[in-house]
């Protein structure tokens, strides 16, 4: 997820979706190291995986966020403003936005921007189900390219929401990246966002090693996605979730490991693994509190307060621009 102008990106068909998938496994596969954006991750088996994922007993984020949405709601409320319009950055499950949708006084307009048109349209619907009198604007839209906002009225102080520290899923210069971007759409109002902080490795791995093997099924989800949606030949059997804490880059690590050597057709395309060889689908950098405030003063934003629970395993910024 450039400072400049904000260009408009029209809705994504089918077609479009599946031709940039396709070039984006070629072109990763065809790496070395092998690698494939963590965005694939999230078709709707993906969606409904990740929505899996944050129920697990071993995955702390989840929780614990919606414990500091919870108890900090009000103040959360008197800091964001009246009668905002509030822009969601990669839309999850309706609960944690409807947290916060309670507190807020009089909300506007939501507008959840997110790659997965089928889960964005289902969610969009419910919550206007849920909530007839809020005006819903769903964008079907890369939050890491440029993209158009709805029309909002121009008096509207726009309010940015990025929770389950999907920040922490870009490099460096990413995050630096999405977080000048983020300033310059926001400007005048500001940015919720949840961020992961540094921990004992031993509670990570759990996390992203759970006893379910629903991580494993979401990690795999990539492979299963290409054989659906371009005839791809993955044996899913054939590879090895693998996730583990490098704590001198501080984050979590997520690959799939090719169990033996072997020749996949994708695309059009043969790709050979060897034995051992990995395809790394996602990091999750991990931050202490000072360190994430620099980096978001550095991208433009003024950060005021922050919410940590009592054992310091997660964090809420409030970042005015």
């Amino acid at each position: 997820m450039s400072n400049a102008h904000l260009l408009a990106v029209a809705p994504q068909s089918a077609p479009e979706i599946h031709g940039e998938f396709a070039r984006a496994l070629i072109e990763g596969l065809s790496a070395t190291p092998k690698t494939l954006p963590c965005k694939y991750f999230y078709d709707a088996e993906g969606s409904a995986l990740f929505d899996r994922i944050c129920a697990l007993p071993e995955y702390y984020p989840t929780r614990t966020e919606l414990g500091l949405l919870a108890r900090h709601g009000a103040e959360i409320a008197r800091l964001l403003g009246e009668e905002v319009a509030l822009i969601e950055f990669g839309a999850g499950s309706l609960t944690k936005v409807g947290l916060l949708l309670d507190a807020l006084a009089h909300p506007r307009a939501y507008v959840p921007i997110d790659i997965s048109g089928d889960y964005l349209g289902a969610m969009a619907a419910r919550l206007r189900a849920q909530r007839p009198a809020l005006s819903v604007l769903p964008v079907v839209a890369d939050f890491t390219k440029p993209l158009a906002l709805p029309l909002l009225p121009e008096d509207v102080r726009r309010i940015g929401f990025f929770p389950g520290s999907t920040i922490g899923n870009m490099d460096g210069a990413e995050a630096l990246a999405f977080l000048r971007k983020a300033a310059a759409m926001l400007k005048g109002g500001g940015l919720l966002i949840g961020v992961d902080l540094v921990k004992d490795p031993a509670i990570l791995h759990a996390a992203y090693n759970d006893a379910a093997r629903v991580t494993e099924a979401f990690n795999k989800n990539l492979l299963a996605r290409a054989n659906r949606e371009l005839g791809a030949e993955f044996d899913l059997d054939a590879f090895a979730h693998y996730a583990f804490y490098n704590p001198h880059a501080r984050r979590i690590e997520m690959h799939l490991m090719s169990l033996v050597p072997q020749r996949v057709r994708v695309a059009g395309h043969e790709i050979a693994f060897a034995q051992g060889e990995t395809i790394h689908t996602e990091v999750s950098h991990k931050y202490t509190v000072e360190d994430f405030r620099a980096l978001a003063q550095q991208a433009g934003f003024t950060p005021r307060q922050t919410w940590c629970d009592a054992d310091k395993l997660f964090s809420i910024h409030w970042l005015e621009c």
